[in-house]
């Protein structure tokens, strides 16, 4: 047992291997223990689905919405009805949530794009880019640096994060007033207009027929009831790699390199960057942004 926060947590299983390279349930814990400072102000607050893996990432995992029987009295939560269902979620907002929920195997968390208090309004607007093969994270930093120059010809800054494999997010913070259908059809417009510039190598349409060798912009992301992928969080693959910010400098530099191998970061490197350049996300936390009238830019 351990004691967080001021909270006491069993601990189990320490030894056992999450990951096939032996990555330990031990080093998961410490590793979101660590990253807590920069990940917290981005879960804080909302919503957040677990994906768990009980046995490791060679084996089965699961989504999981609701709390789990057992959550201790201190966690969290919050009630969020979608349509006819009523969901009661956890809500990360401290270091020791994020040592419960790594000690139960919750090593991916998808946090929505809203707070708990106010699901009808998101915060933020992201663009998922998809690659389909053989397509990969090098064509989604290109497509990626396209968003970027598009998003600011309309006056809306933002900011990029890889998956921790394939392929990457773009988040434009706005934490204003705005609904889901403008942020859904606003984002909309500008995967269309991507994909009308560039029909070479990008799509809007989710369809995977269309995806041979293309980055799907996918900006159905932008929805009440989905979740994106939590800067910092791990990945359940083969290493213990995890969806890290980068700044647009290194995403410029993968491309004009063409190689975007150095822009995949498992743990321990995730730390070293916190440490040495601090949360390259910290401005789509905080930076308020309104969102354009798309149809009044032409």
């Amino acid at each position: 047992m351990v004691a967080v926060g001021g909270h006491e947590i069993t601990l189990v299983n320490l030894a056992k291997p999450m990951y096939p390279g032996g990555f330990r349930k031990a080093q998961v814990i410490d590793y979101y223990t660590k990253v807590a400072p920069a990940m917290l102000p981005h879960l804080r607050g909302r919503p957040v689905t677990r994906v768990r893996w009980p046995h490791g990432t060679a084996d089965k995992s699961f989504f999981e919405k609701n709390k789990p029987a057992g959550t201790p009295e201190w966690v969290h939560t919050a009630k969020v009805t979608h349509k006819d269902e009523v969901v009661e979620y956890i809500v990360a907002d401290d270091v020791a949530t994020l040592v419960w929920l790594a000690n139960m195997a919750a090593l991916e968390l998808h946090p929505q794009l809203h707070l708990a208090a106010r699901p009808e309004r998101p915060t933020v607007m992201v663009f998922d880019l998809d690659p389909g093969a053989p397509a990969a994270l090098l064509e989604c930093c290109a497509v990626g640096l396209e968003v970027r120059d598009l998003l600011g010809e309309l006056g809306l800054a933002c900011w990029p994060k890889v998956s921790g494999g394939k392929g990457m997010q773009v988040y434009a913070p706005l934490h204003t007033p705005c609904t889901y259908d403008q942020t859904k059809a606003f984002s909309r417009g500008v995967a269309r207009a991507l994909e009308r510039a560039d029909p070479a190598r990008v799509t809007s349409n989710m369809a995977k027929a269309l995806r041979t060798n293309r980055v799907l912009v996918d900006w159905s992301q932008n929805d009440e009831v989905k979740t994106t992928v939590a800067a910092y969080s791990l990945r359940g693959r083969e290493r213990p790699t995890a969806s890290a910010p980068v700044a647009w400098e290194e995403v410029e530099a993968a491309v004009e390199a063409r190689d975007a191998s150095g822009l995949v970061f498992e743990a321990d490197q995730v730390l070293e960057r916190v440490a040495s350049k601090g949360d390259l996300f910290a401005e789509v936390a905080k930076r308020k942004q309104k969102l354009p009238d798309l149809g009044a830019k032409g």
